[in-house]
């Protein structure tokens, strides 16, 4: 069956209008403690669907149990005085299981007379009252365009850039892919993307499944004093757990991959979620003739063991396998040719394997976490793609990253005084192995092996006035580490930072934080040696960013909310390569390495803005998210000038909006628009030159006008339908997905390519013959892209 055939017989399945029986659908669960995991008995919990509200109340126990007439998405909402009021939106009820929520309440001591019962939709951190976004389950799987992948989903909030091109770098209030941390149930994760660019966090694909995923929290700023060596965002991503009532298997089909998930019971008191999924790029690529095959293969997993109320286990995993090889026999075109003359064949794989331990007593928990990652990166290039003579080697490139940590911290909640504090211990190894012939540098070769020790300790203290309106947060932390003399001291790292919030009316709030943070140089930085293998790097130091942020919320009672919020960030001790003299801030968008290159810690930046959001939670049916973020970027440049930087995408737009209509039907649609970054033209002169086009088969950036030219803006609109059938044991989701439904092209930075002849030979210039003739080949991104997916449930 071919691809238009196909495309046709699933859009007929969407037209089916045949449902599953009627059935009346289950939700339980145990109300409790947050913060000593005791039950809380009597919570009234409420289901809502439109107009339609379900009510019952928790037991003695806290265990609930609540009977709604069909499946679908309902908001619920737990009231309890002495408690915040709980609000999760979204959560989706089926028919083939026993649905089941545990609900943790916080404790809010009040007076008599203060106590009113309120449901505040937006959940505010007290550490992070700002630059903080709370995205749920449904809002990930059914985000228009985003192919089910979190990097791209982070991409409709305010701050985050919408990039152009065909990968996952998150880029966040002007600051570079390099600047961020992902976190897994308190567990962290180096990369969360397949074919990652080494020293920066981006890749092309998700390697989360989203089924996996329950909540997740992301921070543009305000980090709390727990999580550290972050300069841009904290991606704090809350895993769901497996089924207790009995063992399930869902099976996707989705535009890039095949996946299948094991959901279920492993005894009366664990429970087990994992998948493994396989991509099928690599024969649709072959099919439309590129000049590359990418495959990535993953698997994930997460088991809780919960031997009774007061302790709890988790285990998680993580891993990727992935490939990349030429499609040699595309070697007809300008652009196949010039692809191919380049793109080096690669292969990664990584793993993160982690657990964490979780005892509760009365007023607070304790939570020790141990976890390891291993990165392993290489890549080949030949001239000509010819293997067989070893003098053709341009690259050999063998990189290895290996992390074990731990973290033992506390949190207390008394009395509205809510206390974190803790330590954390990391052992890191790096090894490297390089021969590349670069352009105008020449040839870096070397090995490279080192080890060493971070270590740090925070602290977070926060206070609820209850009757000003008030909450206060201040942090602290500190890091160090034994890699050199530089980043050895703790008295040098130390991170202050404060939020306040206050309430200004009965829905009006002003927020405001400021922090100072630490970040250690990427590892490809760190084992940098020359060609006698000497290290090059040992005096650089951990980069700092000084944050500032202020706003206003405004919460309607609809489950809506709009917020302004202004931001400065300062930058300090950033890498400056003394090879191609740029800031590293500017680098990480593209494949490979970041930062493999002798460095010192002059270079300077800044970056500041202006975030609007307006955000509607389901709402009888409706939902939508409006974004606007006005940013500058820049950064030092050779001479200590400020200069735009890479991620200076000054105005960009996000509008999501969605509807769920009867008979489980939902559509949504997503726009997008950037006004273009910046980028660096390439030397002709430079580039022409035999001797470095026989090496690097591209053109050669010319570093003296950094940034000086911008990209054409970005827009683009993409459309969401879904159609679920609900049965008695299964569930069916087909859905489509139109990337860029008007087909908009984005005018990117063009390449330098050689002219050839008719023998697809670079022709000699007849004035010059150290040089080759060259030309400016057009370089657009954006195409229609429609993919159909299934999702079956079992």
């Amino acid at each position: 069956m071919n691809l238009r055939k196909r495309h046709l017989f699933l859009l007929f399945l969407l037209a089916l209008p045949f449902e599953g029986m009627a059935q009346e659908i289950v939700l339980k669960g145990r109300v409790y403690n947050g913060i000593s995991n005791e039950e809380v008995p009597f919570a009234v919990v409420v289901l809502k669907d439109g107009k339609q509200v379900y009510a019952g109340t928790a037991d003695s126990a806290g265990q609930y149990l609540l009977k709604v007439p069909k499946p679908g998405f309902y908001n619920l909402e737990v009231i309890q005085s002495g408690f915040k009021t709980y609000v999760k939106f979204e959560i989706e009820l089926k028919p083939e299981r026993m649905n089941e929520i545990n609900i943790p309440l916080e404790e809010n001591r009040k007076t008599l007379e203060e106590v009113t019962i309120k449901a505040e939709a937006f959940v505010r951190r007290e550490e992070s009252p700002l630059s903080m976004r709370s995205i749920g389950e449904a809002e990930i799987k059914r985000n228009p365009g985003a192919n089910r992948d979190i990097s791209k989903v982070l991409q409709s909030l305010p701050g985050v850039a919408s990039v152009a091109v065909f990968r996952n770098d998150l880029i966040v209030r002007g600051g570079s892919p390099n600047e961020n941390r992902f976190f897994l149930d308190g567990i962290e994760v180096p990369n969360i993307n397949h074919f990652a660019t080494q020293g920066a966090s981006g890749g092309p694909a998700g390697l989360l499944n989203v089924d996996f995923i329950s909540e997740v929290d992301f921070y543009s700023g305000a980090f709390p004093a727990s999580r550290g060596n972050a300069l841009s965002s904290v991606l704090d991503i809350k895993f769901k757990d497996g089924r207790s009532d009995k063992a399930g298997l869902s099976f996707t089909l989705g535009a890039s991959d095949l996946a299948t998930t094991f959901d279920g019971p492993l005894g009366k008191k664990s429970t087990l979620i994992a998948s493994y999924r396989r991509s099928y790029l690599q024969f649709l690529f072959a099919a439309l003739g590129l000049p590359f095959l990418p495959t990535y293969n993953d698997f994930q997993f997460k088991y809780k063991y919960k031997p009774d109320n007061k302790q709890e286990f988790t285990f998680l995993g993580l891993g990727a396998y992935d490939v990349l090889v030429l499609n040699k026999e595309a070697n007809e075109t300008d652009e196949q040719k010039y692809i191919l003359g380049n793109l080096p064949e690669n292969q990664q794989w990584n793993y993160t394997l982690g657990g964490s331990y979780k005892r509760f007593l009365e007023n607070s928990f304790i939570t020790l976490v141990i976890s390891r990652n291993h990165l392993s990166n290489g890549a080949d290039k030949y001239i000509n793609n010819d293997e067989s003579l070893s003098s053709n080697k341009i690259l050999e490139y063998r990189s290895g990253e290996i992390e074990n940590k731990f973290r033992l911290e506390r949190t207390s909640l008394k009395n509205n005084w809510k206390t974190t504090t803790g330590i954390s211990l990391e052992q890191a190894a790096y090894t490297n192995t390089t021969f590349n012939r670069l352009p105008v540098i020449g040839s870096v070769e070397y090995s490279s092996s080192i080890d060493f020790i971070k270590y740090g300790a925070f602290a977070q203290l926060s206070k609820t006035f209850t009757g000003a309106g008030l909450v206060l947060s201040a942090g602290l932390r500190s890091d160090a580490n034994t890699f050199g003399k530089n980043m050895s001291n703790p008295l040098e790292q130390i991170s202050p930072r404060l939020s306040l919030s206050k309430t200004l009316g009965e829905k009006l709030s002003f927020n405001a934080n400021s922090g100072i943070y630490y970040q250690v140089p990427a590892y490809t930085i760190l084992g940098y040696r020359d060609n006698n293998n000497v290290l090059q790097n040992e005096k650089i130091r951990y980069i700092r960013a000084t944050h500032l942020a202020a706003g206003f919320e405004f919460q309607t009672r609809k489950y809506s909310r709009i917020s302004l919020e202004g931001f400065y960030k300062r930058y300090s001790n950033y890498p400056f390569g003394l090879s191609d003299s740029i800031s590293i801030a500017n680098q990480g968008s593209d494949f490979g390495v970041v930062g493999d290159e002798p460095v010192d810690n002059r270079s300077e930046g800044r970056s500041y803005g202006l975030e609007i959001l307006y955000q509607q939670k389901l709402f009888n049916g409706l939902y939508g998210l409006i974004s606007y973020t006005w940013l500058r970027s820049e950064f030092s440049n050779l001479d200590e000038r400020y200069i735009v930087s890479s991620w200076d995408y000054r105005h960009i737009l996000s509008i999501t909006a969605g509807k769920i209509f009867k008979r489980n039907w939902e559509v949504g649609v997503r726009f997008r628009f950037n006004s273009g970054n910046p980028y660096t033209p390439y030397d002709l002169q430079v580039s022409s030159l035999k001797e470095n086009w026989d090496i690097s088969g591209q053109g050669v950036l010319d570093n003296k006008k950094i940034n000086s030219v911008r990209n054409g803006s970005f827009h683009q609109l993409d459309l969401r339908v879904d159609k679920k059938y609900y049965f008695k044991k299964w569930v069916l989701d087909i859905y489509l997905d139109v990337q860029n439904v008007y087909s908009r092209e984005t005018e990117l930075a063009p390449y330098v390519d050689v002219i050839r002849d008719s023998q697809g030979q670079a022709v000699s210039d007849p004035d010059d013959d150290t040089r080759y003739l060259v030309r400016k080949l057009k370089n657009t991104s954006g195409t229609l892209i429609p993919s159909i997916g299934v999702i079956v449930e079992l």
